[in-house]
C-alpha cells in the first residue's frame, strides 16, 4: 500500500469518527453554537438554526451561508480523490454493496456532461453523495472543477435552508431552545440506541 493510499484511508476514517463522535453533542451546540456546528458537521439543521438566530440579531446571515457551504464541502475532495486514485475499486470499498455500486456503474455510461450535474445535485437531501463524488474522480474531473461544482450545489441547498430559517425567525429560535432543554436526554437516547445496536450485532447467532 502506497503512502498516499494510507493517507486517504486514515483521513476518511478520521472523518467518520468525527461525524459519529459529534452526534451526542449536536443537540447542545445547535442552540448555542449553530454556526460552529454547521462548519464542523455540515448539518442543514444547524444552518437553519443559525439563520433563525440571524433573523433576531444573533449573527450575520452571510456568515451562516458561508459556514454552511464550507461545512458541507470540506471533506468531499477525499472521496473525489478516492475515485481518481482507486477507480472502480474505490466505489466498491467506500459504498455499500448493491444499489450504490449498480447506480455508479449505470451512470458511467451516461454522457460526460452529466457528471457535472450529478456533482451539483449531490448536495440535495437524500441523494447518495459519496458514490457521485467517487464517480467524479473516476471520470477524471479536475479537482478545481469538482470543488466549484460541489460548492455551487451546496450553496443552493444551504441558501434555501438558510432562507427558510431566516424567514421563520423567532418561531424557529423558540423551537431550537426547546430542543436544547431536552438535549441531555436526546444525547443519552442516542448513546443507548447505538450501544444496543452494537450489542445485538456482536451477539453470535445461536438459532438452529
Amino acid at each position: 500500500m502506497a503512502r498516499a493510499d494510507k493517507v486517504l484511508i486514515f483521513s476518511t476514517l478520521a472523518v467518520l469518527v468525527v461525524m459519529l463522535g459529534s452526534l451526542p453533542v449536536r443537540p447542545f451546540l445547535i442552540a448555542t453554537h449553530p454556526v460552529a456546528l454547521s462548519i464542523v458537521t455540515g448539518s442543514l439543521s444547524a444552518v437553519g438554526s443559525a439563520a433563525a438566530f440571524a433573523r433576531v440579531g444573533g449573527t450575520d446571515l452571510w456568515l451562516v451561508v458561508v459556514a454552511g457551504v464550507i461545512g458541507m464541502i470540506k471533506f468531499d475532495w477525499l472521496f473525489w480523490w478516492a475515485g481518481r486514485r482507486w477507480g472502480a475499486k474505490g466505489v466498491r470499498f467506500l459504498t455499500p454493496p448493491g444499489r450504490a455500486t449498480r447506480f455508479v456503474e449505470r451512470v458511467r455510461s451516461w454522457p460526460p456532461w452529466t457528471t457535472a450535474l450529478l456533482v451539483v445535485s449531490a448536495a440535495l437531501p437524500g441523494v447518495p453523495s459519496v458514490p457521485l463524488f467517487l464517480l467524479a474522480g473516476l471520470a477524471g474531473m479536475p479537482v478545481a472543477a469538482f470543488l466549484v461544482l460541489d460548492g455551487i450545489g451546496s450553496a443552493l441547498v444551504v441558501g434555501l435552508v438558510a432562507g427558510l430559517g431566516y424567514g421563520l425567525g423567532q418561531t424557529a429560535v423558540d423551537v431550537v431552545l426547546t430542543i436544547n432543554q431536552y438535549a441531555l436526554w436526546v444525547s443519552i437516547a442516542l448513546i443507548v440506541v447505538v450501544s444496543v445496536r452494537a450489542g445485538r450485532r456482536g451477539q453470535p447467532n445461536t438459532a438452529g
